[in-house]
Order: structure tokens, then sequence, then C-alpha cells
């Protein structure tokens, strides 16, 4: 028998108004693309500046759209294709829970280039901005996930194990906080220190590249610690899924931050629209 903290019960719903409940997940999302909004249109100024505080508040709408799009058909495809494939509509019912990061992550990509496209700004200057505060929205939506009592970690005899109510009666590591650490509060951080330097800053794609790196290899090694999902369980050679798709994302990363150069001099405002 092991010795284990008491998971600390909360109710997953913040609050209840007749039928309609917000959710601490909801509310996650909720601060992180607010907190985050505000906090880039303070960066997109910072020289060399890359767009206005308008073109930032007309991009939200893009991003929101490209995170729920894209994480719920990024859970579908990666975690849980079987299943729906027999009852697609259940795809939609995205009240029931099922996001994937790395789906989502696509998602604000293709936003990111449709709408720099559309307005003629440099998508990697307005890349590097938005990349130095998604953070935000990962430590809170970790956060979350331990309120919520999912996304458990793997059977462990630390001092700090916790039983929850969903994962059995063996003690389990709250991996939901190790992530809040590293894929938020640690990667936060480095990234602000980074976004910054000026000289770094001015590296058009480097700060993008750290902030794939950096999630890549904080979710590698947050998934040594996370019990995989039920579904896929460990694939070839102990690896899980999040683990195989965060691969690419460090290559990606570090092939962004090594082909980085300076933005010539006046590319980054001749490229905003008059």
């Amino acid at each position: 028998m092991f010795l284990a903290i008491p998971f600390p019960a909360i109710d997953p719903e913040l609050i209840r108004i007749g039928p309609v409940a917000i959710r601490w997940y909801a509310l996650a999302y909720i601060v992180g693309i607010v907190v985050g909004w505000q906090w880039m249109k303070r960066l997109v100024g910072l020289s060399p500046a890359v767009a206005t505080k308008e073109q930032v508040d007309d991009f939200v709408t893009w991003a929101v759209l490209g995170v729920i799009l894209g994480g719920r058909f990024g859970y579908v495809l990666f975690y849980n294709f079987a299943d729906y494939l027999s009852a697609p509509w259940e795809i939609f019912a995205v009240w029931h829970g099922g996001m994937s990061f790395h789906g989502g992550a696509a998602g604000v990509i293709l936003a990111l280039l449709l709408y720099c496209r559309s307005q003629k700004i440099s998508i990697l200057g307005f890349g590097d901005r938005l990349c130095s505060i998604v953070p935000v929205g990962l430590l809170f939506g970790r956060i979350a996930n331990f309120i919520n009592g999912e996304l458990w970690g793997r059977v462990t005899d630390v001092p700090w194990a916790m039983v929850f109510p969903t994962g059995g009666p063996e003690p389990r590591h709250p991996s939901q906080l190790y992530q809040a650490a590293m894929e938020g509060l640690i990667l936060l951080v480095i990234l602000q220190t980074l976004i910054r330097i000026p000289s770094i800053r001015a590296r058009f794609g480097f700060v993008s590249g750290a902030f794939l790196a950096g999630y890549g290899i904080a979710r590698i090694i947050g998934e040594f610690f996370r019990q995989p999902d039920a579904q896929l369980g460990f694939l070839f050679g102990g690896v899980t899924m999040g683990q195989l798709l965060s691969v690419p994302m460090v290559l990606v990363g570090l092939f962004f931050m090594l082909r980085a150069k300076p933005a010539p001099a006046g590319k980054a405002s001749s490229e905003q629209p008059a």
C-alpha cells in the first residue's frame, strides 16, 4: 500500500444557473484567450513592429476558430478515429470533451497563414508574437485538466502521488501539474525572455521555432509521467501518441531557429496595409 495525497475534489462546474453551467475548463479557454489577446496587443508594436492592435483584435476570431475546430478534429483523427467513424455525429458533440493540442496548433497555424496573407503582414513576425503568449493558455488548460481529475499520470510511489476519482485506487503522478509547469509556466518565461531581446525579436521565426521545439520537448518529457489515452495505450516501443506527434514539432522548431535571420529594414512595416 502506498501513501497518497488526497485529491482536492473541486467541482468541475464553477457555477450553475438553471440549465446553464460554466465549467472550469471553459473558463480556462476564455481566460487564456482574453489574457493572450491583450498581451499580444502590447507585443506587436515592439520594434520591428509587425501589426497594429486593431489587426490583433481582428485575428482573435480566426484564432478561436482555429483552436476549437483544429483541436476537435485533431482529437478525432489522432486519438479516437475508429469510434467517431462509427458515430460521426458525435464529432460535433464538443460538450462531451475531447480536444487535441496538436490539432489546435495546426488550426491556429492555418488561421495565421490565411489572416496574415489577407492583411499582407509578416507571417513569421506575427507568429513570433503569437507563439510567445500561447503558453498562457496551456498553463490554464492543464490546471483545468487537474481540477477535472482527467488526463492523470501513471501509477507511482512518489510522496506527492494522488488517487484520482476516475483513475482507480492506485496513487498516480499529478502529471497535469507537471505539464502546466513545463508547457505553461517555464516555456512562457523562456519565450517572453526571448521576445524582449531586440536582436532575437528581429530574427523573424526564431521565437516561433523556440515555441515549437520547447513545447515538443516539454510534451515528450511530460508523456513519460502521463497515462496514455485508454483507447490508444502505448504505441511501438512504449511511445505514446503525444510523443509521436511532438517529434516533428521539435524538428521543425529547430529548423526555424537555425534559418531565422533579421528581417530587412522596413520590411515588416512595408507589409502592413496603409
